[in-house]
Order: structure tokens, then C-alpha cells, then sequence
């Protein structure tokens, strides 16, 4: 049995599924659901991480992720993982590190079905060329993520708070 929970966030309101394995999804939805009677406790530690990270006080994610999808889906979403906060990668790159490099266009469809927004940064590989696509949500939502976290790398680089 799954269940969920809802919060307002910069980007809109946002829902998160969880189980008793893990959380399940992360996304951003236009109609609020209403909370479970239960929401797990890691659902609770999901909430207050992506409060802190919109707060601009996380660059990483300590969660326990039920990830569902195949096996190459879930070797690439452990890939995304791996990009540092502030910093883009793109499809390719991906590949690559997968020891896939002619995949990339695969990667793009893994990257699309991630069900674990921010935590799973997808909004952090962009095409080869430097260019926004391939982004399951609104661009838009991509290109302000990425600034987010570059403000924020700018703002505390230097300040201890965060080494580059």
C-alpha cells in the first residue's frame, strides 16, 4: 500500500508517494490530493529535505529511493545521482559513465520516466550542445532549478558552506 503527501514549493504544489520500502515518487502536480492518514516516516524526511533544498540549505539527499523501472532505467537514475549540485552533464556523458556511450538516446528515455524529481536531478543533463530538452516537466521548471542551484554554488562558494 502506498501513500502520499502534499506541500507548496517555489515550483508548485508537490506530491510525494511512499511505501513502507521507500519513497516512490516525487512530482509536482496542479491538483491538491489530500495527505494520507499515514504518511510514512521517510515520506516526512522527504518533505523536510526538499524544504531545506528549496531553502537553499541541501545540495544532497539522504533518502531511502524504492526506484521502479528496469534495470538499465535504474543504472541510469543511479547515475543522475552522481551529478554535483549545480553542475549539468548531458545525455551522452551519461551514456558514457554507464559503459553505454551509443545509448544516449536511451538515457533520454530512462532520464524522462524518473519518477523522483529533484531528488533524482534530472533537470541536471542537458543536450550535448548546451540546450534545455528532454525534460519530463515544463522547461521552464528545468532552466529555474539550474539557476537556483548556481545562485546558490555562487552565493556560498567561499563562504565554507559548500567546496567546488
Amino acid at each position: 500500500m502506498s501513500y502520499h503527501c502534499c506541500f507548496e514549493s517555489p515550483m508548485g504544489l508537490v506530491t510525494i508517494e511512499g511505501d513502507n520500502e521507500g519513497i516512490l515518487s516525487i512530482k509536482t502536480t496542479d491538483l491538491p490530493e489530500d495527505d494520507s492518514d499515514y504518511i510514512t516516516d521517510e515520506m516526512n524526511k522527504c518533505r523536510t529535505q526538499l524544504e531545506e533544498y528549496f531553502e537553499g540549505m541541501r545540495t544532497e539527499f539522504d533518502l531511502k529511493l524504492a526506484m521502479r523501472g528496469t534495470d538499465f532505467q535504474k543504472c541510469v537514475w543511479e547515475e543522475l545521482t552522481k551529478i554535483p549540485y549545480g553542475k549539468t552533464v548531458s545525455y551522452k556523458d551519461i551514456a558514457e559513465a554507464i559503459g553505454r556511450p551509443r545509448a544516449y538516446r536511451a538515457v533520454g528515455g530512462a532520464t524522462n520516466r524518473n519518477s523522483l524529481w529533484i531528488v533524482v536531478p534530472c533537470h541536471r543533463v542537458i543536450g550535448a550542445d548546451g540546450s534545455m530538452v528532454g525534460y519530463g516537466g515544463e522547461i521552464w521548471k528545468k532552466v529555474a532549478l539550474l539557476k537556483f542551484e548556481k545562485d546558490n554554488l555562487q552565493r556560498f562558494y567561499g563562504g565554507g558552506l559548500i567546496e567546488n
